[in-house]
């Protein structure tokens, strides 16, 4: 990197630190939120503490674990999603994976998105979605397009400086400054200012409320900043009893079992997960112990003292409760993403376009949670596909007590071995193969015999269902369907057309990373590498 270029990844999280700081000024709920994760991230440290004797985190240290948060932004014109994705590419950041929301059968909505991120080691995310007019009738494409002609988000100043790093491959302090203070302070800020009454209007009575909040409101606002938790489950529990949807004795019965289950989940692979700082060799600093059930109770009880206070009543804050279902795997399955969110604010607006401006009320941002495990192969997503579409299907309370997704292993190194998850491998040091009959076992056999370590790769992306399901939960509104008689169809190269750059494939990464990984083991390991790549023996 040139000398007197600022390091993308610090002004990265300076323009998040930024943002965090301006949603939580727009939507008080959302700070509270970050302190019950914060409070709920302590409960589950306390608890590995004593099942992994030895480990620790200081409150600032799991501040950073906390911090690591992804927002979600709509845009409604190409030109503009360009902009958008090079602005992004001043602080690290590149379009990964497509995602087709037009395509999701009652689920759908207009949009289709991709998730700017960093390559490696995310700490960071953007979802971001593109109104597709063509997704309406011909009179209301042309409104909408009316409506979205003249924005402009990303000022010329702001535009200026982009080019000017993509000339130049970097950008001073003062520029890379310059960019985040404009993002939190003006791109991705909410004024409650709207425009265009009666098209809003038609589009909301429509089941159309993703396109209102795009093309009716003069910037690409945060919908949501969601931080990174160790427990979903707790979480979710604790903002419900704050909101007031649970009482003081659900809360303790309930976080009691949560962290129980827990406390019997949780190994060495999960703790490498979720906390990446940590390796194999700092594993075996840790003394490894049963927790007992009245360290169990004291961590509730503790958890249960540090949400009373007064400034976490959230009940009193205005709020629309809390979803009722989590997105995602079930709890025991750690693959891919769960999430959930307390449901969209209804906020105050005011069409300003108007001789007298208009008072109204708007309902679409929201505060999502989310927790991240295994990226899957092609094989595991297939078999999370199918496990979601049989949950789905369960609509007999009798059926209710049926496991949809009881197929899916539990442990990382079934998960691994059976080919579902991606891992990274690396030797075990100073093992000498050839006396410990390594050079004929399987890749399966070498890790169970623990010569060929491993660890799960985290999913750093996205799950089109999850969102949508997200989305149909805080619009009130399940789904929607094209009134275009075209029927488009669109697709990752569609995308890259419009932003005039190449969307980065992360199964192709995920799967670079498992073979080289193996790969560059396997040969350290003294075995030959192009006829032990399959994991299993061959009987």
């Amino acid at each position: 990197m040139h000398s007197t270029f600022a390091c993308p990844k610090e002004l990265q999280h300076n323009l998040f630190e930024g943002l965090s700081a301006m949603f939580g000024r727009e939507v008080p709920l959302y700070d509270k939120s970050l302190a019950v994760n914060q409070r709920c991230n302590q409960a589950v440290c306390d608890v590995l503490s004593k099942i992994f004797v030895g480990f620790t985190r200081t409150e600032s240290e799991l501040l950073l674990t906390g911090r690591e948060r992804h927002g979600a932004i709509r845009i409604g014109r190409e030109d503009e999603f360009r902009w958008v994705s090079r602005y992004f590419g001043c602080f690290d950041m590149e379009p990964h994976d497509f995602y087709d929301m037009t395509a999701l059968g009652q689920k759908s909505q207009p949009v289709i998105c991709t998730a700017f991120r960093s390559r490696s080691g995310p700490e960071n995310r953007i979802f971001a979605s593109l109104l597709r007019p063509e997704y309406f009738g011909d009179e209301t494409a042309r409104r909408i397009a009316s409506a979205l002609e003249s924005r402009q988000v990303i000022s010329p100043q702001v535009q200026s400086v982009i080019e000017k790093k993509e000339r130049d491959g970097g950008l001073s302090l003062e520029d890379g400054t310059f960019l985040a203070r404009q993002g939190y302070e003006k791109i991705f800020c909410w004024t409650g200012l709207a425009s265009n009454r009666d098209l809003y209007e038609e589009l909301c009575s429509s089941g159309y409320k993703i396109a209102a909040d795009i093309c009716c409101f003069p910037s690409h606002h945060l919908n949501h900043l969601t931080p990174n938790s160790l427990c979903i489950d707790l979480y979710s529990l604790a903002m419900k009893w704050k909101l007031g949807e649970k009482n003081n004795s659900d809360f303790t019965t309930e976080s009691h079992a949560i962290i129980s289950r827990l406390a019997d989940r949780v190994d060495g692979h999960w703790m490498m997960l979720h906390f990446p700082e940590l390796t194999h060799h700092s594993l075996q600093s840790y003394f490894r112990a049963e927790i007992p059930q009245q360290a169990i109770e004291e961590i509730v009880s503790d958890l249960f003292c540090s949400l009373q206070h007064e400034s976490l009543d959230l009940s009193a804050l205005p709020h629309n409760g809390y979803k009722d279902r989590t997105e995602g795997p079930d709890e025991a399955s750690p693959i891919l993403l769960r999430q959930d969110s307390y449901r969209a604010l209804t906020e105050a607006i005011a069409f300003v376009d108007e001789p007298t401006p208009f008072e109204s009320s708007h309902t679409a941002r929201f505060g999502e949670i989310e927790q991240r495990f295994y990226a899957t192969t092609t094989l595991g997503r297939s078999l999370y596909d199918s496990c979601l579409a049989q949950r789905d299907e369960i609509s007999d309370p009798e059926q209710r007590d049926l496991d949809p997704f009881e197929t899916i292993p539990k442990d990382l190194e079934t998960l691994v071995v059976e080919g579902l998850v991606y891992a990274k491998f690396e030797p075990k040091p100073d093992t000498d193969v050839q006396n410990s009959g390594g050079s004929v076992m399987s890749v399966a056999d070498l890790m169970r015999r623990g010569l060929l370590l491993y660890r799960g790769q985290r999913y750093e992306d996205f799950l089109p269902f999850s969102a949508a399901g997200i989305f149909a939960s805080n619009l009130d509104q399940y789904g929607t369907e094209s009134v275009s008689e075209s029927n488009a169809s669109y697709t990752k190269e569609y995308l890259e057309s419009i932003l005039g750059r190449s969307i980065v494939d992360p199964q192709a990464t995920y799967a670079s990373v498992h073979q080289e990984s193996l790969k560059n083991a396997l040969s350290c390991l003294g075995i030959s590498v192009p006829s032990q790549l399959s994991m299993c023996s061959d009987d």
